[in-house]
């Protein structure tokens, strides 16, 4: 499987930024040895479309479930495919623990993407907390139940797992966690999950991108932070790139 190499840019990066971003990024990767995936902010989606040099996919942090209505400040799945999104980011941490964003919502914001024909990339994991009382199992299969049935309808999805307790902290899943936690995922969809990329995100830089995308079931990562620097993001491209090839060559 082609490694995945996706970067969230949160709220970072307006269309002007995005413009110079995207003039500067140039992984030295060769077509269709990783594929490479932008969430640049709402406003930024133009930008980022018409200023891709690189093959890549571009997407929207976050969608609503209704397709249109009173809901100020709001995109919809369908507004988003409109202006040039191919995917949606849904269930970040941040909007879970932020904005209170709670499993059921994010079920119904994945059938929603399905219905407008985007590819969902659901993100889960589990907090600190919940880590040491030995409940990681018990959370990933919780959020995993709460929208495997609202894949129903997509032709294509992915899967990020992202330890909460590692985003944006520096601390970063050793790849046996990262094996651990992708094998519940895997498990958790059953044959939904057949073929569906399940990527890492907390903490990637290009020092460990190559050793995590080397885990079983690790197809690639969703990177922060890092993803915000054309040429650091670049680096984590090339290194997953040669993981990749290293892999389908061992």
């Amino acid at each position: 499987m082609v490694k995945v190499v996706a970067g969230n840019w949160k709220m970072h990066h307006g269309p002007s930024a995005t413009t110079r971003f995207l003039s500067r990024f140039r992984p030295e990767v060769e077509d269709g040895s990783v594929r490479l995936v932008f969430f640049p902010p709402h406003l930024s989606l133009a930008a980022a479309v018409a200023g891709t040099r690189v093959p890549a996919d571009f997407g929207v942090q976050n969608i609503h479930w209704e397709g249109s209505g009173a809901l100020t400040g709001e995109v919809s799945a369908e507004m988003a495919r409109e202006a040039g999104a191919t995917l949606a980011l849904i269930g970040h941490s941040e909007r879970r623990h932020i904005f209170g964003e709670t499993d059921a919502e994010v079920g119904r914001k994945v059938a929603a993407a399905a219905r407008a024909g985007l590819v969902p990339v659901v993100c889960v994991g589990e907090l600190l907390a919940e880590r040491r009382a030995g409940r990681l199992d018990e959370v990933l299969r919780r959020q995993v139940g709460a929208f495997a049935e609202s894949l129903a309808g997509a032709a294509e999805f992915m899967v990020a797992y992202e330890p909460v307790w590692a985003i944006g902290t520096g601390e970063t899943a050793t790849p046996g966690d990262a094996a651990e936690a992708h094998g519940i995922v895997r498990d958790a969809l059953g044959t939904l999950g057949r073929g569906a990329p399940v990527l890492y995100g907390g903490s990637v830089k290009p020092g460990n991108a190559a050793a995590l995308v080397s885990v079983p079931d690790v197809d690639g990562v969703l990177v922060g932070g890092a993803s915000l620097d054309p040429d650091v993001f670049a680096r984590i491209a090339e290194a997953c790139a040669s993981a990749g090839r290293a892999g389908a060559g061992s």
